[in-house]
Parts: structure tokens; C-alpha cells; sequence
């Protein structure tokens, strides 16, 4: 059976706002990572493929932006006010409300080790955080103004 080596994070994760984390920052939480769970399908304009654009592993689209109206800095880490309510604003027209659960297993993201390579065909694994809340988004999206 082949194996792979599976290294712990190469630096500290972010989990406090302002460090610095190698994902993109989309799904941070003032806890560190998390996933999104959305009931539906996200459509945007910028989703419509270029016909003519080379496919790339770089290309991402922006969905929207994450609130956490009850969030502040000040606040002791034993705070968990900030979960109940999130707002995700997509396009700048609908927002959804949503709240931030913790798992009931906390998941580990793993990524290719920088400056292994695939020839030798030895490859290496690291940890880049442990995941441990979701965002779920269960109701529809709301209108709001565009300002």
C-alpha cells in the first residue's frame, strides 16, 4: 500500500485576524477556517466562463463577503456571541443570514508540501489547519440596497 508523509503545519495557522494564512481569507472566521454549507446554487455573472480563456488551477471567482455583525476583538475567546448570527453578502444586491456551528469532528486541510516534486513520485503532505465550525446559510437569500 503506497504512503505519503503527512507533516503538522510548516508555521502557525491564523486563527486570530490579522496573521497571516495561506487560504484564501473568504471562509475566515474570527476562529480560524470553516466551511460554508449553502442550500442551493450560487449564480453570478463573473461565473460565466471565458470561452477563450486557458483553464487555470489559480482561476478562482469571488462569491461574496462574510459579516459577523456580533464580532469584536475586545471580546474574550470564550465569547461565543459572534457565532449566532453571520451575513454573506453576494453581488451586491442579496445577503444571506446564517449562524456558525461547530463540528462535530473537526477536519483537517491538507495541501502538497512546497518544493516536493511529483517526478520522484515523492510527494509530501502537510497539515495547513484544522477546521473545526461551519457557516450554514438555511434560509433564502434576502434583498438589500446597493450601498
Amino acid at each position: 500500500m503506497p504512503s505519503v508523509p503527512l507533516h503538522p503545519p510548516s508555521a502557525p495557522s491564523a486563527t486570530v485576524l490579522g496573521v497571516e494564512n495561506p487560504l484564501p481569507q473568504l471562509l475566515q472566521t474570527p476562529s480560524g477556517l470553516a466551511m460554508l454549507e449553502i442550500q442551493g446554487t450560487i449564480h453570478s455573472s463573473a461565473a460565466q466562463p471565458d470561452p477563450d480563456a486557458v483553464p487555470s488551477s489559480d482561476t478562482h471567482m469571488p462569491v461574496g463577503k462574510l459579516v459577523f455583525p456580533h464580532y469584536s476583538p475586545n471580546d474574550p475567546v470564550e465569547n461565543k456571541a459572534w457565532m449566532k448570527r453571520v451575513h454573506m453578502y453576494v453581488g451586491k444586491h442579496q445577503r444571506m443570514t446564517g449562524e456558525v456551528k461547530e463540528l462535530p469532528k473537526p477536519v483537517a486541510v491538507i495541501r502538497r508540501r512546497p518544493g516536493t516534486s511529483e517526478e520522484d513520485g515523492q510527494e509530501e503532505l502537510e497539515i495547513v489547519d484544522i477546521v473545526r465550525h461551519k457557516i450554514i446559510f438555511s434560509s433564502r437569500p434576502e434583498p438589500v440596497s446597493g450601498s
